[in-house]
């Protein structure tokens, strides 16, 4: 068998090192962990690398990072001369091993003749993305799992825009990946070779200062700072990631004084040690938040992810603190960047607002509000990126805000992916702006409510693990793809989408159905974890309404998907 035969290999090859060769031996009678580690090389997909830390073609260790570095250098050594002397900014986050895969990354690129520009120490995914812009490099690698369980580990790739690598750079970059089979023919070399060189470079300090001045310039009413600096209470958590150090200090330097780190979360920690799952999106990681925000009276509770690019959020209302959905963040932050430019007459005339197909159809109704032009684009942050390249090479429109309902959103251009870091700073803001007027965040998003409509949304993922979830996940799309419901609780679907189909988007593996109460589903399997997901939304007149029809909704859509599973 060939898993079996790849198993051998790496414990008979002088290539891998002997503690590689000990884990593996350890298994040697365990033919199922055999299969899963080598039935398949750890694929690199259009965001990256993502899996768990461990030996094996399967999984994250040096020697995947370094064969899929080797297939990165082998495309920008076609691009040419220019790509090569440009370079690549390296960035990683607190979890285990990243320091390492950083390292191999950059090693692998010195020892194919191309300069690596290394942070120092752990920094935010957005900064990777500023960095790649403000270097002027080819592209750039974050070695990141983002908000996964603290056993994986990920590689992600972007290029010169400071975007994450779309079509057709991303399919042409895997097959150089892909072409690599011989881990024997992947270079590398010393790290104090590689600095003698000139090769390997370090950053940091000066890259952290432009980044945060950036930041600050999306400001819009630094008055409103000035006067609730004082005022305003903040708990904020980075759940032991990136985000502290560049948080906390834009936080102090445009003027919030009353800023409370939650302790036990506050340094790296590889274990994430007082979490199971570092997302921001689980109420159970704000435990300690939460503690510490009714202890301080905070205003707002701030989560950021392991890596710096997702926002949580929880506001105070009169039960305690309620967790926000992304599609609230989003809703908040956008209907507050387009009222307070509007009413400063700073509203540009071909303005644009991006989501995604799964992200509440509430961004529309704000955009159309104030006449600004709206785009739906694939799941995704980097199809957000590739409309600000197309904005600024065409001159067509002004990026005002894009978001995602998986907690990801952008103010500015800095960057080209999502970016917690400002987000925390725009929430921040809005709050403080909120308070001036006698209004808690929670009121604000009630006025929004009232303003567009009870929009309401939710995901459900089902994880299906190993071979027999992946055959699952294909059964699944195969039958709503030739068999597609007609109706939802007896409300008729009036438009199926199918995104591999002839769209205005890219193919994609996903499904998106309309119903004809303004309702909608979407079904696509994750690029990232052996998920398959479902989002659902509904537009009601009340709260009460929209809570209601989505629970039923949701149940009816995965009655449908249980009875296909069994």
């Amino acid at each position: 068998m060939e898993y079996i035969k790849k198993y051998k290999e790496w414990i008979e090859n002088e290539y891998f090192d002997e503690d590689t060769k000990k884990e593996l031996i350890n298994i040697k009678d365990n033919d199922n962990e055999i299969k899963e580690r080598f039935y398949k090389d750890l694929e690199f997909g259009t965001g990256g690398l993502r899996g768990i830390i461990g030996a094996g073609t399967n999984r994250m260790n040096i020697y995947t990072v370094r064969k899929t570095t080797q297939g990165l250098a082998n495309y920008i050594i076609l691009e040419g001369e220019e790509a090569i002397k440009k370079g690549v900014a390296i960035a990683y986050d607190s979890r285990y091993m990243s320091p390492e895969f950083a390292d191999e990354a950059a090693l692998v690129l010195n020892a194919n003749g191309i300069k690596a520009y290394v942070f120092e120490s752990l920094r935010p995914t957005p900064e990777l993305s500023f960095a790649v812009r403000e270097l002027s490099a080819i592209a750039g690698i974050v070695v990141t799992a983002s908000h996964n369980p603290a056993e994986y580990n990920g590689y992600k790739v972007y290029w010169e825009d400071g975007a994450q690598v779309t079509s057709p750079k991303d399919v042409e970059i895997i097959n150089e990946v892909n072409n690599v089979t011989d881990y024997n023919n992947v270079k590398t070399m010393d790290k104090e070779v590689a600095i003698k060189k000139g090769l390997y470079h370090t950053i940091g300090k000066d890259i952290d200062d432009k980044f945060i001045e950036e930041l600050k310039k999306q400001i819009i009413n630094p008055e409103i700072i000035r006067k609730q600096g004082d005022n305003f209470k903040i708990v904020y958590t980075p759940l032991h990631g990136t985000g502290n150090i560049p948080v906390r200090r834009l936080l102090d330097e445009i003027g919030f004084e009353n800023v409370y780190v939650v302790k036990e979360q506050e340094l790296p920690d590889s274990k994430f040690s007082t979490v199971s799952y570092p997302n921001p999106e689980d109420i159970k990681a704000y435990e300690l938040a939460i503690k510490l925000g009714k202890e301080k009276d905070a205003d707002v509770i701030l989560a950021t992810d392991p890596d710096a690019d997702r926002l949580g959020v929880l506001v105070k209302n009169n039960n305690g603190y309620l967790p926000l959905t992304g599609n609230m963040i989003g809703a908040l932050i956008l209907d507050y960047i387009l009222t307070q430019k509007n009413e400063k007459n700073i509203l540009p005339s071909n303005g644009a607002v991006i989501s995604t197909i799964v992200s509440t159809n509430m961004a529309k109704d704000i955009a159309d509000y104030y006449n600004m032009k709206f785009m739906k684009v694939l799941t995704g942050f980097k199809y957000i990126g590739e409309k600000i390249k197309e904005f600024e090479q065409n001159n067509t429109h002004e990026y005002l805000f894009g978001f995602e309902e998986s907690y990801g959103c952008l103010i500015g251009t800095h960057a080209r992916d999502k970016d917690a870091v400002v987000a925390t700073m725009m929430v921040c803001e809005l709050g403080a702006y909120y308070k001036s007027k006698g209004m808690t965040l929670y009121d604000a998003l009630l006025n929004v409510y009232e303003k567009y409509g009870y929009y309401n949304e939710t995901l459900e993922a089902v994880t299906l693990k190993g071979i027999e979830g992946v055959n699952k996940i294909k059964e699944i799309l195969t039958t709503l793809r030739t068999n597609p419901p007609k109706k939802v609780n007896g409300i008729d679907v009036t438009e199926a989408i199918d995104y591999m189909e002839d769209t205005d988007l890219p193919k994609s593996n996903v499904l998106y159905y309309n119903l004809s109460d303004e309702s909608w589903f979407c079904v696509r399997p994750s690029g990232t974890e052996p998920k398959i997901k479902f989002y659902f939304g509904v537009k009601d007149s009340s709260k009460v309404e929209a809570d209601k029809h989505l629970e039923e909704f949701s149940k009816g859509v995965m009655k449908i998907i249980n009875d296909i599973i069994n």
